[in-house]
């Protein structure tokens, strides 16, 4: 079976599994990477840029030579291929169980259990709660629901169509190191500074793509362009610029502001800020919406690696006559 195919019908088994049923509760192929990155990070942390590019290097370069090695090994055997990717789809695909943790907080805010939605929001993002009040969680989830839908759906799918089983592993490798390291705390400002780096970069299309979905997916595709091309660029992070300003116009809400993470405040700037605040109700329609950009990003890249293999085809093709 052509690789290409092998890429379509296992992503597609994959994202299938992911639907019908989320992340495994225990054992989560994600989880032991996260175990054995944070047992790297304790032999080689330094507080020096150097070491930890060495740590980004070993880590996420362990998980593409793994991938890689699983792919070639399955290669002769297209029903072992095509089990292999749909195995490292639906591993690093996480759509669904991001649906079920905004849905969570959201139903808690529903019923006024303010306390239940504090609670739960951990589980979603890494902002401080605690002095959060019911609308700020609401914006807090469907902004998280935004930047996770290209971190852990469509990103994922676009390094797949590229790459195969080491793109899909890959990709979830260093979106997992970025969530470990990455971020500005004094142990990891200077550790984690090529985790970031190297997330923002491979982040790049996949937050292109999920930013252009919005668009075609949600309610007001002309507020979703004007949002993206107005205040993307007002983000501090590259990727979920884009995204979440494509949502807010999609949804037809205000986001950004002011948050707290780890008791640090940030003011960020607001995005689509001619529109109304977000509501409780929102958190749903951002899910639905989520769901969409998914299902066409699954669409969108294998369509593109059917496309990219044909006109590979046709190329050698034409060459071959030409050396007649």
């Amino acid at each position: 079976m052509r690789a290409d195919r092998v890429f379509a019908y296992g992503a597609a088994a994959g994202v299938l599994g992911d639907l019908l049923f989320g992340d495994p509760r225990r054992g989560h192929p994600v989880a032991a990477f996260g175990r054995a990155a944070g047992a790297v990070e304790r032999t080689l942390w330094r507080d020096h840029r150097g070491w930890g590019a060495l740590h980004t290097a070993v880590c996420a370069g362990g998980a593409v030579a793994a991938g890689a090695l699983a792919a070639r090994g399955a290669r002769r055997h297209p029903a072992a291929s095509l089990a292999l990717t749909a195995a490292a789809t639906w591993a690093v695909v996480a759509g669904t169980s991001l649906g079920r943790e905004a849905r969570t907080v959201g139903d808690a805010l529903a019923a006024g259990d303010l306390a239940a939605a504090r609670a739960r929001l951990p589980h979603l993002c890494g902002r401080d709660p605690h002095a959060l009040s019911e609308q700020q969680i609401a914006r807090a989830v469907v902004e998280s629901v935004a930047e996770n839908t290209s971190d852990a759906v469509v990103g994922a799918l676009v390094w797949g169509a590229v790459a195969g089983v080491p793109g899909l592993v890959g990709f979830r490798a260093v979106n997992t190191l970025d969530a470990m390291v990455g971020h500005r705390s004094p142990r990891h400002r200077r550790f984690g500074w090529a985790s970031a780096r190297l997330d923002d970069v491979v982040g790049w299309p996949g937050a292109r793509l999920t930013a252009a979905l919005a668009v075609v997916a949600g309610d007001d595709p002309r507020a979703a362009v004007r949002a993206w091309r107005a205040d993307a660029h007002r983000h501090p992070s590259p990727n979920a610029g884009p995204v979440e300003a494509s949502f807010a116009g999609a949804l037809g809400v205000r986001l950004g502001g002011t948050l707290s993470y780890g008791g640090r405040t940030e003011h960020r700037a607001v995005l689509n800020g001619a529109a109304r605040p977000v509501e409780v109700a929102d958190v749903a329609r951002a899910v639905r919406l989520s769901r969409r950009v998914g299902l066409l990003a699954l669409g969108t890249s294998v369509a593109a690696r059917l496309l990219v293999h044909k006109a590979s085809g046709r190329q050698a093709q034409f060459r071959r006559g030409r050396g007649r």
